[in-house]
């Protein structure tokens, strides 16, 4: 069955950096591809599979607004048995969003559109008309916090996984900064002991010895990650019985730097030795 991966988001959250990410797993990609032609490529590349058995296709908002909404009702009438279709929607918040294209100099696709679109405008508009495309996407990835590195990284970890388990990413963050946009369940380890009043730990990680070495002997953080973990098993199959490729599991503390640390790598070393494709991301230690 060949693979077909729709790349599509908010313009400057790292569209093009994704698709040259697929073209290095040996993805064919197409970028900016009209939404009317794509049942017509879909047929051209079912006609030689073994050449095209990995695709991607770049769509953005150079598309009509009418034709966006479209897609989604295209890809549900592709043939099941020929291709499977997944949707890759990148965003950001509007700060990053404005930052980016204020260092790039670019112009935003929809202030080229209507002259009279200030770039907030312009972002603002073009979330709203992408809002059904967020909603219904396989995989909803926010490069607010990412870097190109980090982002080509995760896309590589997570798209390359050729298996029917969901691809599951843990990621920890500081509430103070936000809950991340991505996540599907988030849990609040602000309940716990926290080692940041410990003068001699205060400036370890969740990731280092003396940081574990304490947490591991508090019984209620034993306690919060059996739960965590018995809940995840009991759910997560229920999702990939119902064909879903992707979960973010995001577990936040005070300051992103040692009980959400702690929780995330453990979570995922015993997650990850029971299914093997889990992937773990420190929001606030990797800036």
């Amino acid at each position: 069955m060949q693979e077909l991966i729709i790349v599509t988001g908010m313009s400057g959250s790292g569209k093009t950096i994704a698709l040259r990410s697929l073209e290095d797993m040996d993805y064919y990609c197409v970028d900016n591809l009209p939404v009317e032609m794509l049942e017509k490529f879909v047929e051209h590349i079912a006609e030689d599979a073994e050449f095209y058995p990995r695709v991607s296709v770049g769509i953005d908002i150079r598309n009509s607004g009418e034709a966006l909404r479209k897609l989604p009702d295209i890809l549900a009438s592709l043939d099941p048995n020929k291709v499977r279709p997944t949707v890759l929607f990148l965003t950001a918040n509007n700060r990053v969003l404005l930052k980016r294209f204020s260092e790039t100099r670019r112009r935003h696709p929809l202030s080229n559109k209507n002259l009279k679109y200030s770039l907030t405008q312009a972002i603002d508009a073009e979330r709203d008309l992408l809002e059904p495309l967020a909603a219904s996407a396989d995989l909803l990835l926010d490069t607010s916090e990412s870097n190109v590195h980090q982002l080509r990284q995760q896309l590589l970890q997570q798209l390359s996984k050729n298996n029917t388990q969901v691809s599951i990413l843990i990621k920890s963050f500081a509430f103070k900064r936000g809950v991340p946009f991505d996540a599907d369940f988030v849990f609040d380890a602000r309940c716990l002991p926290n080692p940041y009043w410990v003068p001699e730990l205060r400036n370890f990680t969740g990731r280092d010895q003396p940081i574990a070495e304490y947490l591991g002997q508090q019984a209620m953080v034993k306690e919060y990650l059996q739960d965590m973990h018995d809940w995840l098993e009991k759910w997560i199959p229920r999702f990939e019985e119902n064909d879903r490729a992707y979960l973010t599991v995001a577990i936040g503390c005070t300051g992103g730097h040692h009980r959400s640390v702690y929780l995330a790598e453990q979570l995922a070393k015993h997650l990850g030795a029971q299914r093997g494709n889990v992937l773990v991301q420190h929001r606030e230690l990797e800036d």
